[in-house]
Formats: C-alpha cells, sequence, structure tokens
C-alpha cells in the first residue's frame, strides 16, 4: 500500500483539505469558505471519508507554520497539518 498524506492549509479566506497523491495532476480536495475557527479533527475525518480516506492508525495530526514570501517572515503566516492516510475500507480506488 502506498503511504499517503492528507495536509489542510489556511489561506485566501478559507481552509483547504487535501490528499497529496503523487502522480495525479489533481488531488482530492475540499474547502472550507471560513477563515476561523479552524475545522475540527472530526470535520475532517468527515470530509476524508467523503472523500474516500481515512486516518492512518496511529497517525496523529501534526502543525507547522510557513509564509506566504518565504524570504520575509514579516508577511502573514500559512498554518499547514498534516497526517498519514489510507483508502477508506471497503473503498477502491
Amino acid at each position: 500500500m502506498t503511504a499517503l498524506t492528507a495536509q489542510m492549509s489556511n489561506g485566501a479566506g478559507g481552509w483547504r483539505l487535501y490528499v497529496v497523491v503523487f502522480g495525479e495532476s489533481e488531488w482530492p480536495t475540499f474547502r472550507w469558505e471560513r477563515s476561523g475557527p479552524v475545522p475540527t479533527v472530526a470535520e475532517r475525518r468527515t470530509v476524508l471519508a467523503a472523500l474516500g480516506y481515512e486516518v492512518a492508525p496511529g497517525a496523529a495530526w501534526t502543525w507547522t507554520e510557513d509564509y506566504r514570501d518565504p524570504d520575509d517572515d514579516s508577511t502573514p503566516t500559512v498554518l499547514i497539518a498534516a497526517v498519514d492516510v489510507r483508502t477508506r475500507t471497503g473503498v477502491t480506488a
């Protein structure tokens, strides 16, 4: 089974959750049209299920931050969360 990662980031007035699928030109994606609050773990789990994925056993969301302009840390911060996922049980790709 290929290891997959789901990521969630904020920007442009909303949150976007997507599953990184290497070799594909379009990744499974969902967008919350709100800047806050941060989507809950339950909301993320529901979206992942709708996209055909689930959090891998033992995996936990981790957070990091970046900047809109990597060379200028005074630009707005972009929060990025990531978690290992797998295809949902009983779902075929």
